[in-house]
């Protein structure tokens, strides 16, 4: 008999559902990039070709009009797109490597911005590059997902107050009891603010960060505010492209204030669109795991796994009934395939005298011995599994993904994880 996936109505497929998502990905960014490539050559193609023939018309009119050979012109143009290169310009601009203007450019190193109007043209500079660029990239990609990790942390808390003054003024009740304390852990732990809230917030907070950069790089750099605009989307994505690049003319009015404002807009609007984007892989992850639920259950219509508190009401096998003198112990879930099905045994009996459940005993709770001889249906595995926990304050984490397809992962997938609703494994 085929293995039925968990929670589902459909046979496993064959391909390894991590790999799927990979494989699924990948064609999805292949037809993305061809997709663009279509639209941006339709749309900057045609300015391609007429740039190159009044270029071209210009040459010829400028070697007619000062009897200059051709040769001797593309020779010139050459020499000065190396100094360009070396950071010489035709308008004055500001010192490329004096220490602001080294500093400038190690900033814009370490934030993977790389604008490339200042680049390394000696040999020991470019050595120094590669292992500064390795240790500051690194530390700088630590920053940014500790800082995702508050900016999350901060909007649930927010959220989570929100909505139970919502909850009191609709007469339901707080959520947790009155003065009782509760850690980062356990207060986030009951509810969970939506990615898609997450995102508008975020999203709204990155518009006005780059609105207000491109008021001030309209008055001091004499862009239009479209281009500022652009210019904010490139810099706080870390493209840096390098068409625009601001502040970098010798002098500018409140000069000092200015450069500290634009290190500070920058600095925001990175975080921020950094953390935007991993709200959004969220919602990307989510759209492949529909997309793979459709492929593997043509046809048909999967049956969801239920919400953790209709599984926590239903009557299951291998029920251990507790001792009522007993407080309730803290609640672990299990994760480990080998003991899934033992660890699910929970039951109803009706509530005990501290509000929980008195015939149910979750299998984070540690049994007695006296629990384990009444009840021949508790498993050894079980209670081996508990003992290994309990020496190691804690059950393990699991290696086996859940139905969600948000558990483990590296980097800003493991900060975000169970924090919000979409990567809860209790959906």
């Amino acid at each position: 008999m085929a293995r039925k996936r968990s929670g589902g109505c459909c046979p496993r497929p064959p391909l390894n559902e991590d790999n799927a998502r990979f494989c699924l990905l990948a064609g999805l960014i292949l037809l993305y990039l061809l997709c663009g490539a279509a639209v941006f050559s339709a749309l900057e193609r045609p300015s391609e070709l007429r740039a190159r023939r009044l270029w071209d018309q210009q040459l010829a009119n400028f070697t007619l009009s000062h009897q200059v050979s051709l040769g001797a012109l593309h020779t010139l143009l050459r020499q000065y797109e190396e100094a360009n290169g070396a950071g010489i310009r035709m308008d004055a601009l500001r010192p490329r490597w004096d220490f602001s203007g080294a500093f400038y450019f190690v900033s814009t190193v370490v934030s993977t911005i790389g604008f490339g109007m200042t680049t390394p043209a000696t040999i020991p500079g470019k050595i120094f590059l590669i292992f500064y660029g390795l240790i500051g990239c690194a530390a700088t990609i630590l920053f940014f997902n500790l800082f995702l990790e508050r900016i999350i942390t901060m909007l649930a808390y927010i959220m989570r107050w929100c909505h139970e003054r919502r909850m009191s003024r609709s007469g339901v009740g707080p959520v947790s009891g009155v003065g009782e304390p509760r850690s980062e852990e356990d207060s986030l732990e009951g509810w969970k603010p939506s990615v898609y809230y997450v995102m508008l917030i975020l999203g709204v907070a990155s518009v006005l960060i780059a609105c207000s950069a491109s008021s001030l790089y309209c008055s001091m750099e004499d862009w239009s505010y479209m281009d500022s605009l652009y210019f904010c989307f490139v810099a706080f994505s870390t493209i840096g492209f390098g068409d625009l690049v601001s502040s970098q003319r010798e002098r500018y009015e409140a000069q000092d204030a200015y450069r500290l404002g634009n290190c500070l807009f920058i600095l925001m609007g990175v975080c921020c669109i950094y953390s935007l984007f991993n709200v959004i892989s969220i919602i990307i992850k989510q759209t492949l795991n529909w997309i793979l639920t459709r492929l593997a259950c043509p046809g048909r219509r999967c049956l969801r796994p239920p919400p953790a508190r209709v599984r926590q009401q239903r009557l299951k096998r291998n029920a251990v009934q507790p001792t009522p003198s007993h407080p309730p112990a803290r609640r672990h879930r299990y994760t480990d395939a080998s003991v899934e099905t033992v660890c699910n045994s929970e039951t109803d009996a009706g509530m005990g005298v501290d509000g929980v459940a008195g015939g149910r005993r979750l299998s984070g709770e540690m049994i007695s011995v006296n629990d384990f001889t009444a009840s021949n249906k508790v498993s050894l595995a079980l209670l081996q599994k508990q003992l290994c926990e309990t020496a190691h304050q804690g059950p393990r984490q699991s290696h086996v993904p859940r139905h969600n397809g948000f558990s483990g992962g590296v980097g800003a997938f493991a900060i975000m994880n169970n924090r919000l609703q979409e990567t809860s494994v209790d959906r």
